[in-house]
């Protein structure tokens, strides 16, 4: 390939990839995630703010038949948070997480990509108790995952985490 086309070829790619972060649809936003442990040399939270993104953490409970359980979770409240969400991210401690306040409560819909590890995407009524959740939804995929119903809000977690938790519709999430 000559060496003009490579470079135009390249810099196609750059541009994509420097785009991707972008809603699934008209009210969507996209499902992105880290969904491993922390290791120790990453910051932890501290003072209601998350080192990585900036964002205001809130504690958030999730009762289950198990009892409560309780995450600190960074609020992705603008519509360009939402859309940037946790992608790019390669690590997210065991009980953290993010949540997505959807007001008014809508219909919504998240993919996976630019999402390097797999989550738990768990869609929340405006009763606050799980509508359904899209378990251990997998990296980059670009299949949209819909709540059913409409949704006050959506929670993130590293893959699997709910089904460790017994987390199950019905449920009720707080924050």
């Amino acid at each position: 390939m000559p060496k003009t086309i490579w470079n135009r070829a390249a810099s196609l790619a750059l541009l994509i990839a420097a785009v991707g972060c972008s809603p699934l649809g008209a009210g969507s936003t996209s499902a992105q995630g880290a969904a491993t442990t922390a290791p120790a040399a990453q910051p932890a939270m501290q003072s209601g703010v998350h080192p990585v993104s900036g964002l205001t953490v809130v504690p958030l409970t999730v009762t289950t038949a198990n009892g409560p359980h309780t995450f600190k979770v960074e609020v992705a409240a603008s519509p360009a948070e939402q859309e940037r969400g946790l992608m790019f991210r390669t690590t997210m401690g065991a009980d953290e997480g993010m949540i997505f306040p959807m007001d008014p409560p809508r219909p919504a819909a998240f993919w996976m990509k630019n999402t390097v590890i797999p989550l738990d995407i768990i869609f929340v009524g405006a009763d606050h108790k799980v509508l359904n959740i899209a378990a251990n939804a997998v990296p980059y995929d670009l299949s949209p995952l819909p709540s059913f119903g409409n949704a006050a809000g959506v929670l993130e977690l590293n893959g699997g985490r709910a089904a460790q938790i017994g987390l199950k519709p019905g449920d009720t999430v707080s924050w």
